[in-house]
């Protein structure tokens, strides 16, 4: 990750001989803050989630003794969970939701 520099500097001494590297995104308990306050990265890293989340699932959506309502219960409780996990405090754009629906279809 690229170092933001804040005045001049790319650190932050907290004393006793210790800094803390300035940068300009950062993962957060599973969700991606950044500097310019939008939600483009925790956007695109939950999109990221949500399909590894759904090629763990291949085997079991794909599988036709498994009844069709089954499958589609374990797609939403599983991946349309986690791919919207955190999204209640995102600020939300027109293109932020537009990529949350191409990535669903």
């Amino acid at each position: 990750m690229t170092p933001v520099t804040s005045a001049g500097h790319t650190s932050v001494d907290i004393g006793a001989s210790a800094k803390l590297e300035l940068l300009d995104k950062f993962c957060y308990l599973g969700d991606m803050l950044s500097v310019d306050e939008d939600a483009d990265a925790a956007v695109e890293a939950r999109i990221r989630i949500g399909w590894n989340k759904f090629r763990q699932l291949v085997p079991l959506l794909t599988n036709m003794e498994v009844s069709l309502i089954m499958r589609g219960k374990l797609y939403s409780s599983c991946v349309q969970s986690t791919r919207l996990h955190g999204s209640e405090t995102w600020p939300v754009r027109k293109e932020n939701v537009v990529a949350l629906q191409r990535a669903e279809m």
